[in-house]
């Protein structure tokens, strides 16, 4: 069927610019988007899922503490031959750097540590802050003793009280027990390895 002359067909309708796979993204679209990495939302939440980098900060500052004391180490009175007191040191600084490098890269890479897990550990219990603080308090105590009373008398209190904090009520064996251990690690490293410990008013009696 022809059309007649001097009509033409309708034009179709202009479609929506709204609709369409092409069409530019909507308020909806950008409300849902997430945050972006330089947001503070988005900062944060890449630093928790990064913060392995953390350990890898601390592996850093120690391999460069280890490191700097090595090399500014007096050691010209007990240097002996090519290996002297600094090798140790050195290598120890060296491969805590190279491990900080490692772990951070793979990090990075998206790398991450499994949970650990175990047959006797609840891991969603909280950290038993209690027990921390009363072995520090125990080895601070220690450190604090162990020049006027003497190693003996001081490493007793230590193994005693770190097992008293661990959960042992024993008090008929554990301070036997731990002065027995504290006794026989004096001897050893006084008297058998030359390694010179305060002895104490109690080493100055017997």
């Amino acid at each position: 069927m022809t059309t007649p002359t001097g009509s033409s067909p309708a034009p179709d309708p202009a479609p929506d610019s709204t609709e369409g796979s092409g069409a530019g993204p909507t308020a909806d679209s950008a409300a849902a988007s997430p945050a972006s990495p330089a947001s503070p939302g988005g900062r944060r939440s890449w630093l928790r899922e990064h913060s392995e980098l953390g350990v890898c900060v601390l592996l850093l500052v120690l391999g460069v503490l280890v490191l700097t004391d090595a090399l500014t180490m007096d050691v010209d009175i007990t240097q002996r031959g090519p290996v002297g007191p600094k090798t140790v040191p050195v290598v120890v600084g060296i491969g805590l750097l190279v491990v900080a490098a490692l772990l951070a890269v793979d990090v990075l890479r998206g790398g991450r540590g499994e949970a650990e897990g175990g047959e006797d550990v609840d891991l969603s219990e909280p950290a038993d802050w209690r027990t921390v603080l009363l072995l520090s308090g125990i080895f601070l105590g220690a450190a604090v003793l162990i020049e006027p009373a003497g190693f003996p008398v001081a490493g007793a209190l230590l193994f005693w009280g770190a097992a008293f904090a661990l959960g042992s009520r024993r008090v008929d064996r554990d301070p036997l027990i731990a002065a027995v251990l504290s006794l026989f690690t004096y001897v050893l490293f006084d008297k058998l390895l030359g390694v010179p410990l305060p002895g104490g008013p109690l080493m100055g009696v017997l």
